[in-house]
């Protein structure tokens, strides 16, 4: 079966070794089934995702080989591929949640959501009590008097489990684990983890490749295709690249970034590198995308997370 897939990066500045070896591996498994592939700029934070920073992430895809068959600035029959510019889909898809009475509107501020005697996630993310979601009509209309609210989507106490397609079986309590999450910040900028389900349904992709740190992301994802009657694609979560201290890598952090890269080395000599962090080649040699597409598997890529060894980059 020939696979769409996507690279879908947030420009908030020049990719890094993570963001670099998440796209090689979206190219390698999309192509190595013969399909093809989407570049979606996931630009919903207008202010931290300038254009310049979009076109500079793509000039850098074509520089590595990595080349998308629909996307970007070339377009194609799914667009626009800007989330800044793709409101009006996630307005058609955002009523159909609220008539199927799921949304509700959520005053909470950051103080009250982070407050020690909330449950926590197990990386330190709240867990929503729901506190908003009996709010008389009278009690949201007063709250609306003094700020404006984020907009949840009201989750059941109810299991998703899904097979991932490289880190295996996933699963999780919505009510327990998760909570009711946020559809539409209190800016009015629409959320990720709608944006994001749209996005692909309405875009064709089968397949999604991208960082383990998304995994726990899936189940609510889940949630809302079903709830929108849309198909969900096959997800494949991919270990994270880790700094030699053991950091995740960042771009505010100032990590390795592909402009310091391009100084010291080639664009086969650094996706030969990635491929090696993979386990797609036993050497760091040089290589092109294309050429790795004979000997790519899923099953030589690690679960753990990755770290950086001291002499590779």
């Amino acid at each position: 079966m020939s696979e769409v897939g996507r690279f879908a990066p947030s420009p908030s500045g020049r990719m890094h070794l993570g963001n670099l070896l998440c796209s090689l591996l979206a190219w390698l498994s999309a192509k190595q089934s013969g399909g093809r592939i989407v570049l979606r700029i996931e630009d919903l934070d207008r202010a931290r995702c300038p254009r310049k920073y979009a076109d500079q992430l793509e000039a850098d895809l074509q520089w590595l080989g990595l080349h998308w068959d629909e996307g970007g600035s070339q377009g194609g029959a799914h667009g626009p591929y800007y989330q800044s510019q793709r409101d009006e889909m996630y307005w058609h898809y955002f009523k159909k949640l609220q008539e199927k009475g799921l949304v509700y509107p959520c005053f909470c501020t950051r103080a009250q959501l982070h407050a020690a005697s909330a449950p926590h996630r197990e990386d330190g993310t709240p867990i929503y009590s729901g506190i908003c979601k009996t709010l008389s009509t009278e009690q949201v209309q007063q709250n609306r008097l003094q700020r404006s609210p984020a907009m949840r989507c009201k989750v059941p106490d109810q299991t998703i489990c899904f097979v991932d397609g490289h880190m295996g079986e996933y699963r999780e309590n919505l009510e327990k684990d998760c909570g009711d999450f946020v559809l539409q910040r209190s800016d009015g900028v629409f959320a990720y983890q709608l944006a994001v389900v749209v996005d692909d349904a309405c875009m064709g992709i089968t397949q999604v490749v991208r960082g383990a740190d998304l995994l726990d992301s899936t189940p609510r994802q889940i949630y809302l295709y079903e709830q929108l009657g849309l198909k969900a694609p096959q997800f494949y979560h991919l270990p994270l690249l880790l700094a030699q201290d053991g950091r995740r890598l960042s771009k505010r952090d100032g990590d390795v970034s592909l402009e310091q890269l391009q100084s010291k080395y080639t664009a086969p000599e650094i996706i030969g590198r990635l491929a090696y962090l993979a386990g797609i080649l036993a050497k760091p040699e040089p290589a092109k995308p294309k050429e790795l597409l004979t000997v790519f598997d899923w099953s030589m890529v690690p679960k753990q997370d990755i770290r950086l060894p001291n002499d590779l980059f």
